[in-house]
Parts: structure tokens; sequence; C-alpha cells
């Protein structure tokens, strides 16, 4: 069967078709040039709502029902009748709000979220063969999971247990009174996140919403002893500026950089049976970089929005400067220069990793890391890719945290062997990140099976064999139990 002509391939959505122009013009995907089009739009939207919708000028209600309201009109913009999937989800989660005892509606609301975005995961597969010639849906409705998800916990956290059985951050950000239906339509599908997120806490949007957010942020950071005579006023233009520029380099990279060496480069003949193992190692790693503008794109752009809206503060850095990151889902600096794994992660889809803490590592009483990778595989989807990223990147951080625990204090002695040190574990840690997240993009069994038998499964081997001959150091002990409890069991 011969393959579409591109000019069809654009077509393929169920979301608006009247930017098809550009999308010919630009040869960019129908559903990628509605994204980007809705973000530009709610970007204008947002520093309009700041100025002639602020909490002075208007009400709660007011900026509820208008942010609600051009967030489900995006929504069916980009996504056609596949929106109704979201509606539906969000539907059934306020049901379960409403109705649900408060010891199980974290139980309940999680299974109901989780179970529909599987499903839907699934169909993509199945029904649609890999999702690749149809609109991605599934974005926004995981984004919807992570809120349903952390409100219900939060909610659980404020009626449902004991105060003293509770976190600092647990009760900084438990929900004491269950939201209204606007305040959760408004919390889910304001057009700041509905389509590329981020995840943000349920007492944070409210507090935005009622003009409280900024003065919020400001008494927890206590800015009297940060040098200021009275309240200051942040501004986020500055912060706005810096990511629209951001935005910009990324989208010059990808239309540039993604275009020339594409993913599938990892399964030619010549990657797989002609070039030499060193050739392929420094290939992977930059096709692996060059993946990334995409994403860098996408959230620092949604970062941009929401700060223009005036949301997303987080408060005065040492030096007295205002910090907008509140929001922020990635540190491109701190992951360029990653020199550990756990620093990788750690940097990189921050509020995800943020979710899987307060829903799962912090709460479930057996492997937490291994519960928590397996939460993040199935939040992420079913393509067999991620599953074979999520098992290796659980073997390679057991394996760098070992190295760590063992190898680290011998190079603590001089600023030489430091840097050594810095040096080498940043370029371990770079070349495993390609090697471990290739899978995740190719999400098909047979080009990942391709690309690790080219690699000989070296990180795969070289992981086992750290885990079996290096001995098990104890970690300095993280305290995972509330901090306040006087009981050591928990509760969840």
């Amino acid at each position: 069967m011969a393959a579409e002509p591109p000019s069809s391939l654009s077509y393929r959505t169920t979301g608006s078709t009247c930017l098809h122009p550009l999308s010919q013009l630009l040869g960019i995907p129908l559903d990628q040039v509605n994204f980007v089009a809705c973000q530009l739009v709610a970007l204008f939207a947002a520093v309009w709502f700041r100025i002639y919708l602020s909490p002075g000028k208007t009400s709660p209600l007011a900026r509820h029902t208008f942010a609600t309201i051009v967030g489900i009109y995006f929504v069916i913009f980009c996504f056609g009748w596949y929106s109704a999937h979201l509606f539906v989800l969000v539907l059934l989660c306020y049901g379960i709000m409403v109705t649900a005892s408060v010891s199980n509606i974290h139980r309940y609301s999680f299974f109901v979220a989780m179970g529909y975005l599987t499903i839907c995961h699934i169909s993509r597969i199945y029904i649609f063969h890999y999702g690749i010639l149809t609109t991605d849906f599934s974005g926004p409705l995981m984004i919807v999971t992570q809120k349903i998800t952390t409100l219900a916990f939060q909610v659980h956290d404020g009626l449902g247990r004991r105060a003293e059985d509770l976190s600092a951050e647990q009760h900084r950000l438990a929900v004491k009174v269950k939201p209204s239906f606007l305040e959760y339509l408004s919390y889910l599908l304001n057009f700041l996140s509905v389509i590329a997120g981020p995840c943000n806490n349920f007492k944070d949007y409210i507090a935005f919403i009622e003009g409280r957010h900024i003065h919020m942020k400001l008494l927890e950071v206590n800015w009297k002893e940060k040098g200021f005579h009275s309240r200051p006023e942040p501004s986020p233009t500055g912060a706005v500026i810096h990511k629209l520029c951001v935005t910009l380099v990324s989208l010059l990279l990808f239309l540039t950089l993604t275009k020339t060496f594409p993913v599938t480069c990892l399964v030619d003949d010549w990657f797989v049976h002609r070039a030499d193992f060193l050739t392929r190692l420094g290939y992977l790693y930059v096709v692996m970089q060059a993946s990334k503008p995409k994403y860098y794109l996408a959230w620092t752009l949604a970062d941009a929005v929401n700060n223009a809206a005036g949301f997303g503060f987080s408060g005065v850095d040492q030096n007295g400067n205002f910090c907008w990151d509140l929001l922020s889902n990635l540190n491109i600096w701190k992951i360029e220069t990653a020199t550990s794994f756990k620093m990788y992660l750690g940097n990189w889809n921050i509020q995800t990793a943020t979710w899987l803490k307060r829903v799962c590592y912090e709460r479930v009483p057996w492997y937490p890391t291994v519960s928590t990778f397996i939460l993040s595989a199935l939040w992420h989807g079913v393509y067999p890719g991620y599953y074979f990223t999520f098992l290796t990147g659980i073997l390679v951080t057991v394996a760098a945290r070992t190295v760590r625990n063992n190898c680290r204090h011998y190079f603590l002695s001089s600023k030489a062997l430091k840097v050594v040190y810095d040096t080498v574990t940043w370029a371990a840690t770079q070349l495993a990140v390609s090697y471990t997240v290739a899978p995740f993009l190719m999400l098909a069994v047979e080009p990942a099976v391709s690309l690790y038998k080219s690699m000989y499964f070296y990180l795969h081997i070289i992981s086992l064999l750290i885990i079996l001959f290096l001995p098990i150091r104890p970690q300095t002990h993280i305290q995972r139990q509330p901090q306040n409890s006087v009981s050591k069991k928990k509760t969840d």
C-alpha cells in the first residue's frame, strides 16, 4: 500500500482545520500548528486576563468562568470530538468528589482517572495503530489525570487524616473544603494549562484566582527579612520575556536540529550494521539531544503563559530577586550539566516528578522507587518502548546510586579530583540518559531491541555488574514518614 502524501497527513485531525493552509506552508502537521496557535492565543489572553480581569477589578466567579470557557474552547479547537474524553473524565471524578467518603476519595479518584487514561492509551495503539495519523488527545488527558488525583489526595489529607499524621508539605497543601463545581472545572480545564500543563496545586490556583497568590508566597519567604520595607508587587514581565526567548530558540532548534537528526536514524542500516561502537555512542547522544527542543518549547511556552497571567510566583531568592518558577517544568542548564541520573531526572518534567512523589513515592509502604517508575510508565502510556525505558531506568538508578555511595568520597579531598569526578560523571550521565530514553521515543519493540542489540546492551551489563559486585552502602536516610507524626504507621 502506498504511503499517504504529506498533505493528507496534516488533515488527520479531529480538531479545527482552519489553519490547514498555514500547516501546508510550514510543512508542519496540522495538530501541531493548532497546538502552537492555541498557546500563542493563550499567551495574549493571559496578559489581558491579568490586566482587565485582575482580582481587584472583578470577582473570582468571573475569573473562574472566563478561564473555564476559554479552556474548553481551546480543547475543542485542538481535538474536536476527542475532547469528550476530557469532559467525561472530569464529570466522572467530580461525581466521586461529591459522593465518596473522604477516607476513600483519593483511591476512587486515582483508579478511575488512571483507568480511564489507560483505556485511552490502549485505544491509540490497538485501534489507531500507535496514533501516528491521529490527533494525540492523550496529552491534555494526562494533565487532567494529574490534577484530579492531586486534588483528591489533598482533599483526603485535609478532611480524612489527622494533622499530626501529615508531613509539613502535606499539611500546607491540604484542602479542607471540597471545591464547588465551577472551581473544579476551572482548576482542571482553565486555558492556562489545559493544553500543555503544567500540573499545579489546587490551593495555589485558588489563591491566584482570588488575588492572594503573590501575597501568600511572599509571606512564606518572609519578605521583610529579604530587605523590603513595604510589600513588593512583583511583575512577571521579565520572566515572561526570558521564557519567550528560550521558546524562540527552542523553536529554531526544533525546525533545524530535530529535523536533521530524527529518532528514525537509530534504526538505519548504517547505524545498526556499519558504524563502529564509539560512533554509535556519539550519534545516539546527538540524536537524543536533537529530540529535546520540542519539549523545551512546549514546557517553557506553557510556563510563560501562566506567568503572563500572574500565576507561578514562587518567592524571593537569596539575592532579593523575584522568582517565577513555581510552575516551571524543567531547568535546562541543570539538565545539560547534570552529573548524576538523579540530578537529570530531578530537573526534567519537574511537575510530573513532583506529582509522582506526592501521590506515590511518599505514600506507598513498599518499594517506593519501583512503584513510582511503574506509575510513571502507566501514566505516560502503554507503548512498549516506555517500559524498556522505565525498566532500564530502575536498573541504572540503583547502579548510579551504588557507584556514588562507594566512590564519591574518594574525590572530595581536593578541587582537582572533584573536577575530574564531575567531568566523568557528567559524561556518564549524559550517555546513560541517551541510552535509557531512546526506546521512549521509538515507542515500538522492534526498533528498541534493534538499538540495544547494536549497542551490545552495554549499559544493562555494566549496571548489573555494579549492582552484583559493589557493596550496597546505606544512603543518608531520607525521612519519608510524616514529619510531625507521633505514629510511624502509614495510613495510605
